[in-house]
């Protein structure tokens, strides 16, 4: 007889680089890759503990001394816009969404690069060229869409692509992996009507959360974030509901970052997957966590 063994996911940590949300601090990743039959599951699982999907990877900040970048997402039901983003909803009602499989195109690049250099030419993407950005697409190996909005030119003249967002279907929610519009159109407030029009789609498709990356308490960059009703954020192990983003300023303290073997070692996996931990400096360099 033959048995297969179950590949246990391995867990690696990246060199500490500057912080781009938070100035003076250092970050780094907890991550893993995302391959084989349990891909989904690893991130349907993962997700709900705070990770995120960048093309075959699932990842987690994991800083020495800082633990204030919080997953973040918004439980759909009880979701209430406020007036003014009910404006930018009427605002934008001429947009036509398309939900499309994960495949690059022309037009997308095109809008990719005017948003990159208008809003974040000097940001870690800005030299991403079109065979990067078609890798970040497509290299997916998860139920994901390429959710596009158009906007009508003059009569019978076709659309202009407005703004394009990349979302992962998970088993409870849609996840925001990356989103894009035109920085022309930059006074119709495009991101947040397309976190509106995600919320929407959750509530048609009956999926609970819409998952919105990370919220930073005290980066300017992450405010917008907060001003979402109904948002959870996960902190010490667990979904809680934000109400006033001040209860999260300890999260800078160094005494709230348990150690990585730790972290591992608490993260629940698909089908009680063993995992295994790579540290960096310390002999061995692995552990493993159940």
């Amino acid at each position: 007889m033959r048995h297969t063994l179950p590949i246990a996911p391995q867990f690696y940590v990246t060199a500490p680089q500057p912080c781009p949300y938070l100035e003076g601090r250092m970050e780094r990743k907890l991550f893993t890759a995302l391959q084989g039959d349990n891909a989904e599951a690893m991130n349907d699982t993962l997700s709900k503990q705070g990770f995120r999907r960048s093309q075959n990877v699932l990842y987690r900040p994991s800083c020495a001394e800082c633990s204030a970048c919080l997953s973040a997402r918004i439980r759909v039901a009880d979701f209430t816009p406020t007036r003014s983003m009910r404006r930018i909803l009427r605002r934008n009602r001429d947009l036509v969404r398309d939900a499309t499989s994960p495949w690059a195109t022309e037009a997308q690049y095109d809008l990719f690069r005017r948003y990159l250099d208008s809003r974040h030419a000097d940001g870690g993407m800005a030299d991403m060229d079109v065979f990067e950005f078609a890798a970040m697409i497509e290299e997916t190996p998860v139920r994901s869409r390429v959710v596009e909005y158009s906007a009508p030119r003059q009569p019978g003249s076709g659309r202009d692509l407005a703004a394009v967002c990349l979302t992962d279907v998970l088993d409870d929610g849609l996840s925001l992996v990356y989103s894009f519009f035109d920085p022309a159109r930059a006074r119709d407030s495009l991101g947040t009507y397309m976190i509106l029009d995600h919320i929407e789609m959750a509530r048609v498709a009956g999926l609970p959360f819409v998952y919105l990356g990370y919220w930073v308490p005290g980066s300017a960059k992450m405010d917008y974030k907060a001003r979402f009703d109904a948002l959870e954020v996960y902190h010490q192990g667990e979904w809680r509901r934000m109400q006033d983003p001040a209860e999260f300023e300890d999260t800078t303290h160094p005494l709230s970052v348990p150690p990585i073997s730790e972290q591992v070692a608490r993260i629940r996996l698909p089908a009680s997957m063993p995992a295994t931990v790579r540290i960096p400096g310390v002999r061995g360099g692995r552990r493993s966590a159940r």
